[in-house]
């Protein structure tokens, strides 16, 4: 009778063990699958863009001051024909670093061989936080006579006050800005692929506006003529600068290279190299030339008549 209990008592562990083991089983089985499907999602080549997100989810990461890009893999070409006219939407500039050049500060020092002063950029840290960014800003292209490719810029986010110091301490305020950009291919193309690079130049306003008042209380179109601590010494040269105020309009330059295409969709993204002059405080002090590099990303659609 022991005999017959033991045996009976071992087919049931054997049948307890046995659906363990098929729990256990099913188990892994569905953890894998869950592995399996958030490592395709995290290898999916379409990552998130700010579009897919919440504003919630923006808010106060930076992610809005960053341009969509695309992937290494688009390597297309987009096909521009002579007499259509073309639109870049959803421009977008952002600038990664700052290089501030001064004069140098020994006589005879820094010369170039035709006896100018040569240009030495200094490495500057960003001191605006994420709002350096010029976006959605709106184009024309299209092909010339003699098959050169212009971009006119139109308008948009096209202007951005940035504040930038220079290793010694010193802030150097600019306006990053595009306004009035025209920029041209150097060579004949009959489309926009990875080999294009346009170049150009555009307007640079002053960085603050004409009713803005300095700390002596003086300014362009409101505030005193002079300080009112030296109203006798306002003609003295070393104060005339100061006092005589202007709102010049001066000029940059910079250069877009095409580095990825999509032909499917019409995005296009590279680099960019601008140089402008920095804020002069409505001409009471010398202007520093400020080199800005970056990316950009725009998207090329016929244009509606």
């Amino acid at each position: 009778m022991l005999t017959t209990v033991f045996h009976a008592s071992l087919a049931n562990l054997n049948s307890f063990v046995q659906l363990t083991q098929m729990k256990y089983k099913a188990l892994i089985a569905i953890v894998l699958t869950v592995c399996l499907g958030l490592l395709t999602a995290c290898s999916s080549s379409s990552p998130v863009t700010s579009d897919q997100l919440s504003y919630d989810d923006i808010r106060g990461s930076g992610l809005a001051n960053n341009c969509p890009q695309l992937t290494s893999t688009n390597l297309d070409a987009i096909a521009i024909e002579k007499g259509k006219s073309y639109q870049l939407r959803g421009w977008c500039l952002q600038p990664e670093t700052f290089w501030v050049s001064r004069a140098p500060l020994m006589k005879g020092s820094g010369k170039s061989p035709k006896g100018r002063p040569e240009e030495k950029f200094v490495a500057s840290k960003l001191l605006t936080r994420s709002s350096s960014t010029l976006d959605q800003i709106s184009g024309a292209l299209q092909i010339d006579p003699n098959g050169t490719v212009t971009l006119v810029a139109r308008g948009g986010f096209d202007f951005q006050p940035v504040t930038v110091q220079l290793p010694d301490g010193e802030r150097v305020p600019l306006l990053f800005t595009i306004k009035g950009l025209v920029a041209k291919s150097q060579d004949a193309v009959t489309s926009l692929s990875p080999a294009t690079r346009l170049a150009g130049t555009f307007n640079v306003p002053p960085y603050r506006t004409s009713s803005f008042i300095d700390p002596k209380g003086r300014g362009l179109a409101v505030g005193y003529d002079a300080a009112v601590g030296i109203p006798i010494q306002a003609d003295r040269e070393k104060f005339y600068r100061q006092n005589n105020k202007s709102f010049d309009v001066d000029e940059g330059s910079i250069a877009l290279q095409i580095s990825r295409i999509n032909q499917a969709t019409g995005e296009l993204s590279g680099l960019f190299e601008s140089r402008q002059p920095s804020d002069t405080d409505f001409g009471s002090k010398e202007a520093m030339t400020v080199k800005i590099r970056g990316q950009f990303y725009g998207r090329i659609e016929p244009a509606i008549a």
